[in-house]
Formats: C-alpha cells, structure tokens, sequence
C-alpha cells in the first residue's frame, strides 16, 4: 500500500509539472509581448501615409524589434530594403543583358536601365549613410539631401520604365525588368514618404 501511494503521489508530482510546462508555453505564443504589438502597430500606423501601404507594412513589420517606435530607424529600414531591392534588380538586369540574345533595341533599354538604376542605387546608399549622422545641429541639411536624393532614386526608376515602353519591347525582358522596377519604384516611394514623416516630427533618438 506504501508503494501504491508514494507511487501515485510521484505520478502527480509529475503530471503537475507538465500542467505549469503547458500553461507557461501556452501563456508564450498566446499573447505577443506588449511591446511587441505596440512596435508593430506604430508600423502599420506609419504606413498609412505612404502611397503602398500594403507593400510597407508587409517589408518593415519583421523588423518591428528593431525599429521600436522610431522615426528615424524606421525610415533606414525602409531605406535599406530599398537598397537590397535595387541591387538585386541591378544583378538580375545584368545577367539578362548577359545570357539572352536581345534585340538592339531592347538590348539599348537594358544598358540604359542598368545605368540609371545603378545611380539610383547609389543615391539610395549616401542616404542610408546620411541618415545615421542626423544630430540636432545638421537635422535640416541632412534631412533636405535625403528627400532630394531618394526623389532622384525614384525618377531613375521611372526614367528606367520609360526605355521599355512600346510595343517592340513586349517579351521576357520587359516582363522581368517591369516587375521588379515597378516593385523598387513602390519601396522608393514609400521610403520617401517615411523620411518626410521624419522631417515633419524633427525627433531625435
């Protein structure tokens, strides 16, 4: 009878401590962290004044952690996003150029596309560079570069598109570089928006 009882009493013991186990992971993936949700709030909520707002929301809400509640370090975000985005499309333009036999006029669309999209590329990257130096005494002169920058970026991007209108340039390079111009062209805009936003708080953090 001894036995039984310190055996049921150990069975118990047991059971009790996978039902605190349990509840704590339940307790875990049930309830997000109040900061966590107020992160990802304050990113949808700064996404409603871009003109894609879908687009931000979706590219800067994995980013939550890092960007809190920041205007300054959501905007780099969305700036670096950007970044990744246009060389990205830089490569794929490039190979494209590389192992497909275009036609002259297409194959001219191309380099020009290339070009363009290579300074826009580079605008984006002095900005990301400046936005990291923003103190008090320099907000209104950084913050005029980046909005005249990242402006440039995004008519590059449209100058880009221009080169592949027309019906002689239907086929798998426009198809290709319209998809992920169009898609840089948004993240472009919607950066930009996000740094006049920032403009207008004048926050530093």
């Amino acid at each position: 009878m001894q036995g039984s009882s310190s055996s049921s009493r150990h069975v118990l013991a047991i059971l009790l401590i996978i039902l605190q186990f349990t509840s704590s992971i339940a307790k875990t993936f049930s309830h997000k962290p109040y900061h966590t949700k107020r992160n990802t709030e304050y990113i949808r909520s700064s996404c409603t004044t871009t003109t894609y707002p879908r687009l931000c929301y979706r590219s800067l809400s994995i980013y939550a952690s890092k960007i809190n509640t920041s205007p300054r370090l959501i905007a780099h975000t969305a700036l670096l996003i950007t970044f990744r985005a246009s060389k990205s499309t830089s490569r794929l333009m490039r190979k494209i150029a590389r192992t497909h036999r275009l036609k002259p006029r297409v194959a001219a669309a191309m380099a020009d596309c290339i070009e363009v999209i290579d300074d826009s590329i580079d605008e984006l990257q002095k900005s990301i560079g400046e936005i990291v130096r923003i103190r008090r005494s320099n907000f209104v002169l950084i913050m005029s570069d980046l909005q005249t920058w990242v402006s440039a970026a995004l008519t590059d991007e449209d100058t880009c598109m221009d080169g592949f209108s027309g019906r002689a340039m239907n086929g798998y390079a426009k198809m290709m570089v319209r998809k992920r111009i169009v898609k840089i062209a948004h993240l472009t805009s919607n950066a930009l928006a996000l740094i006049n936003n920032y403009a207008s708080s004048q926050i530093l953090d």
